[in-house]
């Protein structure tokens, strides 16, 4: 089912882009503008392994460093049939945790070390699992592909943003006609990158949902994530890592928010309308989810 709501989700993006694309520049237009993004993209998918280390500050440790966290990740890769993962830490008291690598091949699990105190041996296995699925379902390549058809829409609404503003867009002198037309692109130009930010941030949330639900199917238990998610999310709230460019770059490639309490608060505060713009579904709802696949 959440293959059928990321697809779904990526089809409306994509004729998003046709769409916005025609009527701004033409089909031409549209193809170019894609191109970019694609290319553009690409490379961003490439490296985005390493840039994503290097934000997070985290180093790669050896099996004699951190014995018990390397049999762990093996064993769950193991048990995902999966080649093993490389292993990073991150010297942060909050407790979090990321994978990224453009394939199983290449892949990176890393943990806090905040996270290694808070949970029990099965509850940071869970963690390892969800984040082992990110990599099984290769939602690294399904994001940067999203992040490039909204990237290419972005630039299109940019580019034609200033085009009206110095009188390059289509269209004549004066004339009630004109305004008009003028007023409906702009709208165009702000509400349609406004839409595909909120269709990304779906298809990321729907990822969270579907690597909660195939990390609980490689350990054959769901209990053990439901509860470091619980113990995760009391913590961050208390402990949240600093609101810095480079935590905020990569905030949607944690398994949860690492802004914490103050992310938290806002949704709290500003309800439904913010959860649209958030990379991680709710707590509450993910614990419940994994919850109920004990009764199935």
């Amino acid at each position: 089912m959440s293959w059928i709501k990321t697809f779904s989700l990526i089809i409306v993006l994509s004729a998003l882009l046709v769409v916005v694309g025609g009527v701004l520049f033409g089909p031409a237009g549209a193809i170019i503008f894609f191109i970019i993004a694609a290319v553009m993209n690409f490379f961003s998918f490439w490296f985005s392994g390493n840039i994503a280390l290097r934000m997070a500050g985290a180093k790669q440790v050896t099996e004699k460093e951190e014995p018990r966290l390397h049999y762990m990740v093996a064993d769950v890769a193991r048990l995902a049939n999966m080649p093993t993962p490389k292993v990073f830490l991150v010297q942060n008291d909050s407790p979090n945790a990321f994978a990224t690598g453009r394939n199983p091949k290449n892949a990176v699990v890393a943990v806090t070390t905040g996270i290694q105190r808070l949970l029990s041996e099965d509850e940071l296995r869970g963690v390892i699992a969800h984040e082992m699925a990110h990599i099984k379902n290769r939602d690294m390549l399904i994001m940067a592909i999203v992040a490039m058809i909204a990237g290419a829409i972005s630039m299109m609404a940019f580019i034609a943003q200033w085009s009206l503003i110095f009188g390059g867009m289509r269209g004549g002198r004066g004339g009630q006609g004109n305004i008009v037309g003028m007023i409906g692109m702009l709208l165009l130009i702000i509400l349609v990158p406004m839409v595909a930010s909120v269709i990304r941030f779906a298809v990321s949330r729907t990822r969270e949902y579907a690597a909660d639900d195939t990390g609980a199917r490689i350990l054959n238990n769901p209990l053990p994530l439901a509860r470091a998610l619980e113990k995760m999310d009391k913590a961050v709230r208390i402990k949240a890592m600093p609101a810095n460019k480079s935590t905020e770059a990569m905030a949607h490639m944690y398994i949860v928010n690492p802004l914490g309490a103050k992310s938290q608060h806002k949704n709290e505060v500003d309800g439904k309308f913010v959860g649209l713009f958030s990379t991680h579904p709710p707590i509450q709802e993910r614990i419940r989810r994994l919850q109920e696949m004990v009764l199935y």
